[in-house]
């Protein structure tokens, strides 16, 4: 019988004895990124596994003032934020992972190494594994401007910027580049389908343009002046034929001065004959009965050409916008205004 209660005893105590080994804590801890921009913000993460339904927490944040929002570590150069998240995972057997998710920031640059960071749950306790944080100074020479201080970031009310990754805060602008980039390119290649061509086609000039650009060109140049009456006439005669063409649809540039004049009797502007027939008469005697004309001929033969195209350009579009005083004006015309 005594052999039996020593056995039982044995068993109980061998039971005894292998508890806290199962249920020890486990701890762990993880920096989101060991480099940091001094100023910026990483996330420190510790995990504590335990036994559910027991009451534990990391020594560290013991006794911290609500009003100071930090831990100071390594000589107050790394400061653990007391504002931080728990979230917590159930992992079954009566057991739960404990996840901290924990602001740090640091002001100083060096390398620090963190301390063994201690989780107590009632009579255990654990420690987790050091890391090493390397804080990178800030380039600035003595001629950069003095900036203000930066907002403290605040992980209870945490604002829109606090969540963009750094690559994205840092590369923002070149991100945008490359969307307009991107964006002009697919405008481009529309438009080309579209129309042909990339630019805005410049709009070509009216034959009313054309041809007072070229009897200006003509005047500059002194030909009958200079006695090359014939070449004159021939230029002369050529920029009447092509504004006859592009305004009133007469091929006169393969007619006779003759012809001319029979097909500007049946258009709309047989009023205006009278200036053609003095140009394509001078420039006949000129061209082929090589006769020198009067200054007063040529004078005359340049003048009848503008008014020609002056009175035959066609009138403003009706949705062609309007001045007031242009209103105004042919309000009095109409009113037989003195």
């Amino acid at each position: 019988m005594n052999k039996k209660k020593k056995y039982i005893l044995s068993v109980l105590l061998l039971l005894i004895a292998m508890l806290p080994a199962q249920a020890a804590i486990q701890v762990k801890a993880s920096l989101d990124s060991v480099n940091l921009l001094m100023g910026n913000i990483t996330t420190l993460r510790l995990e504590a596994v335990q036994d559910k339904g027991k009451p534990g927490g990391f020594t560290i944040f013991r006794n911290t003032d609500p009003q100071k929002g930090y831990v100071g570590v390594c000589g107050d150069s790394v400061e653990l934020r007391t504002s931080f998240k728990i979230d917590t995972v159930e992992l079954g057997s009566n057991r739960i992972q404990l996840n901290y998710e924990i602001p740090v920031q640091a002001f100083d640059s060096g390398s620090y190494r963190l301390p063994e960071f201690v989780y107590v749950s009632e009579s255990d306790s654990a420690r987790s594994n050091a890391l090493t944080l390397n804080v990178i100074p800030v380039k600035a020479t003595a001629d950069d401007p003095i900036a203000g201080f930066a907002r403290v970031a605040d992980p209870e009310n945490p604002s829109v910027f606090d969540n963009v990754p750094d690559w994205l805060a840092d590369w923002w602008w070149l991100i945008l580049l490359v969307i307009a980039a991107a964006a002009a390119v697919w405008w481009a290649v529309r438009r080309y389908k579209k129309e042909g061509t990339v630019l805005r086609k410049k709009p070509e000039p009216t034959p009313y343009e054309t041809a007072i650009r070229k009897l200006k060109e003509l005047k500059a140049k002194n030909l009958w002046e200079q006695g090359r009456e014939k070449e004159y006439f021939t230029d002369l005669t050529d920029i009447l034929r092509i504004y006859l063409d592009r305004r009133f649809g007469i091929n006169a540039m393969e007619m006779t001065s003759r012809e001319i004049m029979e097909h500007l009797y049946n258009s709309d502007v047989k009023d205006k004959r009278d200036y053609i027939r003095q140009i394509l008469s001078v420039a006949d005697f000129v061209k082929f009965a090589k006769v020198r004309p009067l200054p007063a001929d040529n004078i005359a033969a340049y003048d009848n050409a503008v008014k020609f195209v002056e009175e035959t350009k066609p009138e403003p579009q009706p949705d062609e916008a309007v001045s007031p005083e242009t209103n105004s004006g042919k309000k009095n015309k109409k009113g037989g205004g003195k």
